[in-house]
C-alpha cells in the first residue's frame, strides 16, 4: 500500500457523487447493474460504521433516454421536463437496489441556494444529518426541474462539494468514467500520466484541465473546482473510475486508486474557520454566567434557557454574537431562530418551545457545530 492513503480507512462520513456517463452507460441506457453494485458497496461502507450521502447525476440523461431523444436539447424547459421524467426512473432503480439490502433511501432535491443561504443551509443540514442518524441513505440531486439557470453538465460536482461542507464530510468521492486526473489528455497523448496526489489548491492543476477539446471543457474542470470547494471545508477529494471493481471498498481499505486532491485541514477545523470569518453580526445575545461557562469550557450548544436578552433584528441562519452580562464577547454563531422567535423563548426550557411558538423547532438556540468561541 502506498504511503499517505491510510487516512481513507478512517473516514466516517462519505459523500459519493456518481456521474451521468456512468449511470446511463454513456447515454445508451440506465445502467441498473452499476446502480446495484454501487448500492452494495455503500451497504458495505455502512456495515463498517460509515455514513454515506449519495449525490446522483443522470436525471436529464435518463429522461432523454425515456423520451428517445438522441441528442441533448438546448431548450431549458425541455431539459427540465427531461429531468422530471428521468428523476423518477433513477430513483426507482436506486430504491429497488437498496430495498434488496433492506436499506431505506430518501430523495433530497437541492438547489445551490439551499446550501449557500444560511437559513436554508441550516434546514438542509439538519435534514441530512437526521436522515443519517436514522440509518437512511440520502440520494441528492440538484432540483433541475425548477432550476432557473441553464442546466449544465458537471453542476452536480459543485453540488456534491457543497453537500460535503453541509454535513462535515471526511471525504468526497467523485466517481467518473476516467481513472482520475491526468497531467495531459490521455485520449490524445501517449505520455499522459495519472496524477495520484496533489494539493487541491496547486495552481499547476489549472494548466492540466484548461486544454482544448472535450477533456479541457468537460468534467475535470468542474471536478477540480469541486475539490477546491471541498478543500475549504476540510474535505479530502478522490476522483476515481466508477468502472473499477469495487472502487469504494478499495478506497476504504486504503488502496491508492484514482487521484487524491488534498485539503490541509480537518473538517471541523475548517468549518470553525469558516464560521469565524463571518464577522458581520446581525444581533446580540446576552447570556448568563452558567451559559458562558458551558459554552466556553464544555463545547456545548447554547440553549434558550441561558439567554438573558436579545438585541437586533435577525432571521434564522444569521450570525449573532453572544456576550456575557458584563459585555464581554464570548462566542458567535448561526442562530436557529429569528430575533422575534427568540424573544418568546429566552430563559425557557427547550421542551417549552412548541407551546411558546406554536410549532416545534430545534432545542438549541445555537448548535455547538455552528458556534465559535471568541478568545
Amino acid at each position: 500500500m502506498a504511503a499517505g492513503r491510510e487516512w481513507q480507512r478512517h473516514c466516517e462520513r462519505w459523500v459519493i457523487k456518481v456521474g451521468s456517463a456512468l449511470l446511463t452507460d454513456s447515454g445508451r441506457s440506465v445502467d441498473g447493474e452499476l446502480i446495484r453494485s454501487l448500492a452494495g458497496e455503500i451497504d458495505k461502507l455502512r456495515s463498517h460504521g460509515c455514513q454515506v450521502v449519495l449525490v446522483s447525476s443522470g436525471a436529464v440523461a435518463a429522461g432523454l433516454l425515456r423520451l428517445e431523444r438522441p441528442r441533448r436539447p438546448t431548450d431549458l424547459h425541455e431539459l427540465q421536463a427531461a429531468a422530471a421524467i428521468g428523476q423518477s426512473a433513477l430513483l426507482r432503480h436506486y430504491e429497488e437496489a437498496f430495498e434488496i439490502l433492506k436499506t431505506l433511501t430518501a430523495q433530497v432535491l437541492l438547489g445551490h441556494d439551499d446550501v449557500i443561504a444560511r437559513d436554508r443551509y441550516l434546514n438542509a443540514r439538519g435534514t441530512l444529518k437526521k436522515l443519517l442518524e436514522l440509518g437512511v441513505v440520502p440520494i441528492v440531486n440538484e432540483n433541475d426541474t425548477v432550476a432557473t439557470d441553464e442546466i449544465r453538465f458537471g453542476d452536480n460536482d459543485t453540488l456534491a462539494a457543497l453537500v460535503a461542507n453541509l454535513i462535515d464530510a471526511d471525504v468526497l468521492v467523485l466517481l467518473t468514467d476516467q481513472p482520475g486526473l491526468f497531467d495531459s489528455d490521455p485520449r490524445v497523448s501517449r505520455t499522459a500520466r495519472l496524477i495520484e496526489h496533489r494539493a487541491a489548491e496547486d495552481p499547476e492543476l489549472d494548466n492540466v484541465v484548461s486544454g482544448g477539446g472535450e477533456f479541457g471543457r468537460g468534467g475535470m474542470v468542474t471536478k477540480l473546482r469541486a475539490a477546491r470547494l471541498a478543500a475549504r471545508s476540510g474535505t479530502q477529494t478522490l476522483i476515481v473510475d466508477g468502472h473499477e471493481p469495487e472502487p469504494l471498498n478499495r478506497l476504504h481499505s486504503g488502496e491508492p486508486i484514482g487521484t487524491w486532491l488534498e485539503s490541509p485541514n480537518a473538517p471541523q477545523t475548517a468549518r470553525r474557520q469558516w464560521l469565524a470569518s463571518l464577522v458581520s453580526f446581525k444581533g446580540t445575545l446576552v447570556i448568563d454566567d452558567g451559559a458562558v461557562r458551558v459554552v466556553q469550557t464544555s463545547g456545548r450548544s447554547l440553549l434558550p434557557v441561558g439567554i438573558i436578552s436579545v438585541t437586533g433584528v435577525f432571521s434564522r441562519g444569521d450570525v449573532v454574537v453572544c456576550k456575557s452580562a458584563s459585555g464581554k464577547e464570548v462566542a458567535s454563531g448561526l442562530s436557529n431562530y429569528s430575533s422575534q422567535e427568540l424573544e418568546k423563548i429566552i430563559g425557557k426550557s427547550s421542551s417549552d418551545i412548541p407551546v411558546l411558538l406554536g410549532y416545534g423547532g430545534e432545542p438549541e438556540a445555537i448548535h455547538r457545530d455552528n458556534l465559535v468561541i471568541l478568545r
